[in-house]
């Protein structure tokens, strides 16, 4: 298995958070000390906070901060939700499936049944376990 870009970021981005639970961190703070491109981690921390990890706040005093406590945030859920759009073979997608194996194919149950023991097994960690505190914060 293969995760995005854009979910190995949000996963830094919650990591990073949870080691300053209490305070706010903006888009720009976040991706200058991850050196990723601010668009793409804006794209990033909407989709977390669209899946309920994160409170943001525009404005002076604003940013991004964690919505619930990291041991209450499991890592397989959030792995889930940020890969939500990405099929894990063509087969998965609906509506764009074309692969002419999918009317008898041996393959698809056992990859489904794979992706969710994948997802299951990160599911018994949480992002607590995952805390990251640069050294010179």
């Amino acid at each position: 298995m293969r995760l995005t870009s854009f979910t190995d970021y949000g996963l830094r981005v919650l990591m990073r958070m949870a080691g300053a639970p209490d305070r706010a961190f903006t888009t720009s703070e976040l991706a200058d000390e991850f050196r990723v491109s601010r668009n793409h981690l804006a794209k990033v921390i909407s989709a977390l906070a669209a899946a309920g990890l994160l409170e943001t706040r525009r404005g002076g005093g604003g940013g991004a901060m964690l919505a619930r406590a990291p041991e209450d945030i499991r890592l397989g859920d959030v792995v889930a939700a940020l890969e939500a759009d990405q099929a894990l073979v063509e087969c998965f997608a609906v509506g764009t499936n074309s692969c002419t194996l999918t009317p008898q194919c041996r393959l698809k149950a056992r990859l489904a049944h794979a992706e969710a023991a994948f997802v299951a097994d990160l599911n018994r960690g949480t992002l607590a376990d995952c805390v990251y505190r640069p050294e010179n914060a």
